[in-house]
């Protein structure tokens, strides 16, 4: 398939990209000095590409790989926190094929949806410069353009969700005004087509650790992704 193609050729591009030097020298730093935890693992390193469905409906836009987490493992939100309470949630939804998301090799596949993320290289203490989001920015806007099934966008986290809206504009849509607030909608429409965005918080550590973001709060977000598509 000719979109299959196009989307496997910007995963590439991601795997290569060397436009944040600084943030190749920190996840390359990070991998050889590696977490107690993980001393036997060989860490992937590399900025992590999306991971899922080539003809999702349901599109997710997180934040940045973890440093040991996604920068290790090489997958989208598998190897910490975040992932272990992402990754559930899509199984109860029936987005994925099992709970737990531990290497990329565990068997694991999503149905119907595919997971990005504003940056694709884990930035120090987890917070990206506006320099940074805005040199990867490029790879979410092709990535919008390819899935062309699209239909439902949901936004974990304020610089998630802004990084969607922010792509779905550089497409040509036009989106509805909406505060940033867990559970909110809005509609990006381009001519006949109409895409639905979600917001969520983060399932960061964070989050789910102070009950700001519960279980049933997050099935919430994907009950009613289901219910859209």
């Amino acid at each position: 398939m000719k979109g299959a193609q196009t989307l496997q050729s910007i995963e590439r591009e991601v795997i290569g990209c060397t436009k944040c030097p600084e943030l190749r020298t920190y996840c390359l730093q990070v991998a050889a000095e590696k977490k107690r935890a993980y001393r036997d693992w060989t860490y992937w390193g590399k900025p992590v590409p999306a991971f899922g469905d080539r003809n999702a409906r349901l599109v997710l836009v997180g934040l940045a790989p973890g440093a040991h987490g996604s920068n290790r493992t090489g997958r989208m939100f598998t190897g910490d926190a975040s992932g272990d309470f992402l990754y559930p949630a899509l199984h109860r939804a029936g987005f994925a094929s099992q709970a737990a998301s531990l290497h990329r090799d565990d068997g694991m596949e999503l149905h119907d949806c595919i997971i990005t993320a504003a940056l694709r290289c884990a930035p120090p203490q987890n917070k990206p410069s506006p320099e940074e989001l805005r040199r990867c920015f490029p790879y979410l806007v092709r990535e919008f353009a390819v899935l062309s099934n699209m239909r439902v966008v949901v936004g974990l986290g304020s610089i998630g969700t802004k990084a969607a809206i922010a792509a779905l504009k550089a497409n040509g849509f036009e989106v509805e005004r909406a505060a940033f607030a867990h559970g909110a909608l809005a509609r990006a429409r381009q001519g006949a087509r109409t895409v639905t965005l979600i917001a969520s918080f983060h399932p960061s550590r964070q989050n789910t650790n102070t009950g700001k973001l519960t279980r049933a709060m997050f099935d919430a977000i994907f009950t009613r992704a289901r219910e859209l598509l």
